[in-house]
């Protein structure tokens, strides 16, 4: 979405990504192992000093509410984000928003029947091809929904970067709520400016990321952050399937699995590779990165142009 390529066509930049790469064969056969995760895995007791809220869904039947955020807020750099090519907030229309709203669209259409809820991983083949620059821009724009939180959760333990690109602090995170008890995640979470988008960073670096990950706790934490607030929304970004473990089992974890592919630099052999990474997890969709349109097709951000006078 970012760059130039040579790839023309129509249709939304994941339909064209499936046209261009065909995965499918490597999503059919014996499913790759999976965490097993009882969908019914009672939350653990998380220590921490913000109190749990519990409401009342019928009479004597307390449900767990995921609790607010209320750290200190923290404002993203909107300067930085420009000079690296990101979305800002409340700027004019350009087709690369318009890509966006068009995938939160479809994102945001789909289905939410499946127990892990409102969770996107973001995700690629290899470093490089976009994943972290696709996962910063889709929690912008899903930010500017109305009645929806998001928070965009810093996966890539090896190689953490998302509060840099934002302009953020970043304190501990995840892997510090996996790794000690006594760490509440909730205490974790980065509120930034943008009152509907929150980061949570990665944490301390550690040597068994992977089996942390595969840990029952992971789903305990990420109940605690999401159970009770349908309209919470999930975005890992995790790190390059083809070049570290923890990604596939993050796809356990979500709902839908992204899979950034650049567009004339991705082999194909490398998406299939993945997406066989990604077999009994979550949903796969291809995401096409760096695309360059036709002239003869959409112009997205041009309708909005100052000193249009036609519609």
């Amino acid at each position: 979405m970012n760059q130039h390529s040579s790839i023309k066509g129509r249709g939304s930049l994941i339909e064209r990504a499936t046209e261009i790469y065909d995965f499918n064969a490597a999503l059919r056969g014996r499913a790759a192992p999976a965490v097993d995760v009882p969908a019914d895995l009672p939350l653990a007791p998380v220590a921490g000093p913000t109190p749990a809220a519990f409401v009342t869904d019928a009479p004597g039947a307390p449900t767990f509410r995921a609790p607010a955020w209320t750290g200190p807020v923290q404002a993203i750099d909107r300067i930085k984000l420009a000079e690296d090519g990101f979305l800002r907030p409340d700027s004019a229309v350009t087709t690369m928003s318009e890509e966006f709203r068009l995938l939160k669209r479809d994102l945001l259409s789909q289905p939410r029947n499946n127990p892990r809820g409102n969770r996107i991983l973001v995700c690629s083949a290899h470093s490089g091809e976009g994943k972290t620059f696709c996962a910063i821009n889709l929690a912008l724009s899903l930010a500017a929904e109305k009645d929806r939180e998001i928070l965009l959760v810093d996966a890539d333990f090896g190689k953490p970067g998302i509060p840099a690109q934002l302009g953020l602090e970043a304190g501990p995170g995840l892997m510090d709520a996996l790794a000690d008890p006594m760490v509440a995640i909730e205490d974790c979470v980065i509120r930034t400016d943008i009152p509907s988008l929150a980061v949570l960073p990665a944490g301390q670096r550690s040597n068994n990321d992977t089996e942390y990950l595969a840990s029952a706790r992971t789903e305990q934490l990420l109940k605690r952050l999401t159970d009770g607030r349908p309209d919470r929304i999930v975005i890992f970004d995790s790190p390059p399937l083809l070049a570290a473990s923890p990604a596939a089992v993050l796809a356990s974890h979500a709902a839908i699995a992204l899979l950034v592919v650049r567009a004339d630099k991705t082999p194909e052999s490398a998406v299939r590779d993945a997406a066989g990474l990604l077999k009994g997890g979550a949903q796969v969709q291809l995401l096409l990165n760096a695309v360059r349109f036709n002239s003869g097709g959409r112009r997205f951000g041009s309708y909005y142009a100052k000193g249009e006078s036609q519609s």
